[in-house]
């Protein structure tokens, strides 16, 4: 085996307000932590701005669903939020649209789940950020900016009064009531839903009525509402989830119930024992949440699906909920916002270096915006499912049938996953691997840790650049040599599934940007590697 890996420890200490920075980040939530450890990993300082002076105890997202597990498991994150240190297995099935989704009989099944609080998520991503040395102000929100041609000049509210920094490049991850989208006058269009109300509820609930071959609730009088579903009735929605380790959540949604003028008391427990008599038709026993907290007690009265008319107004980008915002049905929202940020951390930091010219920042949006679009059309389509009456139960029946198919339901799990876009490599995109997600290949190095195997996601924990040869006369890697200080290179062979294919290009957030599955590819390939070797990482040096 032959490595060549570089790692760029030149990150700047801890700045003064007035310090010109290289990125500003509004927003430490998931999405704007996860971007700071990007620009860090690459080399570059940035800074983020968040508002709430110590992180929310509020219950959020319960876990992550989608693509951006295995993201996260090449970033050395996986372990950090779940304690396995297995790789992420696929879940033999979900739920889509309040129908159950079986993927046990599914060939390469997408879809991956792990159930972690949103607040462990943002817990793990600080410390992260904090280990690359990212600086991370609390208790400041941002109030203005002004963009020039060579920077964007940021107006700051701290504890210590305003002031104003200077940044290369601002990036909002402020999610859907975004400061920064606002300020920099980016439309964002799309359609507000007030004709249902959803309450949730931690909660506990009576040992006696857990069946214990498949921990549903078995409501006296009704039956069975399975675990971690959506179940569907003629007169709204029910959504039980026994999560291990911590109480159960209790959800319902109904239409048309939505109350104008006086302002509504407080949620209560009895609001939602009210609500689930009204779905189910029986009264259902619960009780308050045991333990300590945070514990959810939430009523929402609408919801909004829009899209942001561009993601980047100059040298100002949006990411995450700042971008778009739709149903959570299907848990997709982490999936979309966090790989935003992998996908724009490592294009941001090649121009913030000087390594790439401004117009690879054009390809975050041309690549993002069709992932964001295909999550606004499964949760419109999921949201359509559940609604009531005979027509829809009609088109209930269809699905269910459709979903039968294992080909059916593979592509909706490669739908919610995310896995079913492929980005414009540009060059034809030949080879079925290019523009898709890397695979977890095994590798035989011939040696070292693992009996001489080595995965994939051991080699992506930098964010850098992955030529990846497995050929036996090397050529790939021989011909990328004018890119050695940009593009790691791996000479090594491969074993299992990897023998599919012979050579790999990875950028940074893990996609195929070349491939090649001949043993010793010809000058056509190798004019296509060198093509995209300039393309994403600049002229050879």
């Amino acid at each position: 085996m032959t490595r060549r890996i570089t790692v760029y420890t030149d990150i700047s200490p801890e700045t003064t307000p007035g310090t010109p920075v290289d990125v500003v980040i509004a927003g430490g939530g998931p999405n704007g932590l996860m971007l700071a450890c990007e620009l860090a990993l690459a080399g570059v300082r940035p800074v983020v701005l968040e508002r709430l002076a110590a992180r929310t105890e509020e219950a959020r997202a319960n876990g992550l669903v989608g693509q951006v597990i295995r993201v996260l498991d090449r970033r050395g994150l996986y372990e950090r939020l779940t304690g396995d240190p297995e790789p992420p297995r696929p879940v033999p099935g979900f739920v889509f649209g309040a129908l159950p989704l079986n993927l046990a009989g599914v060939e390469d099944n997408p879809l991956h789940i792990i159930q972690v609080p949103q607040r462990r998520v943002e817990e793990v991503l600080e410390e992260r950020a904090t280990e690359l040395g990212v600086e991370i102000r609390r208790g400041h929100e941002l109030t203005g900016l002004s963009p020039d041609a060579d920077g964007v000049t940021a107006e700051i509210a701290g504890p210590g009064g305003p002031y104003t920094l200077r940044t290369g490049y601002l990036v909002g991850a402020d999610g859907g009531h975004s400061v920064t989208r606002r300020l920099s006058g980016i439309g964002f269009p799309g359609i507000t839903r007030d004709d249902t109300i959803s309450r949730t509820a931690t909660v506990s609930v009576p040992a006696s009525l857990i069946d214990p071959a498949t921990g549903a609730l078995n409501v006296p009088g009704y039956g069975l509402v399975p675990p971690f579903m959506h179940h569907r009735t003629e007169h709204g929605l029910i959504a039980y989830a026994p999560f291990t380790g911590r109480p159960p959540v209790l959800t319902t949604m109904e239409w048309d119930s939505t109350e104008e003028g006086t302002e509504p008391p407080p949620m209560s427990l009895d609001e939602l024992r009210e609500s689930v008599r009204r779905v189910l038709g029986v009264d259902l026993p619960f009780g308050p949440p045991e333990g300590d907290g945070p514990h959810l007690l939430r009523r929402l009265t609408s919801g909004n699906t829009r899209l942001a008319d561009r993601f980047r107004d100059g040298r100002v980008l949006l990411a995450g909920d700042a971008a778009h915002v739709h149903s959570a049905i299907g848990g997709p929202g982490l999936n979309l916002g966090l790989q935003d940020t992998v996908n724009l951390g490592w294009k941001l930091a090649a121009v913030v270096r000087g390594r790439a010219p401004e117009a690879l920042l054009d390809t975050y949006e041309s690549e993002r915006r069709p992932a964001a679009e295909r999550v606004v059309m499964h949760t419109q389509a999921q949201s359509a499912l559940i609604a009531p009456g005979g027509e829809v139960t009609a088109l209930r029946e269809l699905f269910a049938e459709l979903l039968r198919d294992p080909a059916n339901a593979r592509h909706i799990a490669a739908t919610m996953a995310g896995s079913d876009v492929r980005y414009d490599m540009g060059g034809g995109d030949a080879h079925p691997l290019t523009g898709r997600l890397a695979p977890d290949l095994t590798l035989d190095t011939g040696g070292g840790t693992g009996g001489g195997s080595l995965r994939l996601a051991e080699l992506t924990r930098t964010a850098r650049p992955l030529l990846l040869d497995l050929t036996r006369g090397t050529s790939p890697a021989k011909e990328a040599s004018g890119w050695h200080d940009r593009v790691d290179t791996l000479t090594a062979h491969s074993s299992g599934a990897s023998s599919e294919v012979s050579a790999l290009l990875i950028r940074p957030d893990g996609y195929v940007a070349w491939a090649s599955s001949s043993p010793d590819p010809d000058e056509g390939e190798l004019r296509d590697l060198r093509a995209a070797l300039t393309r994403w990482f600049g002229e050879a040096a």
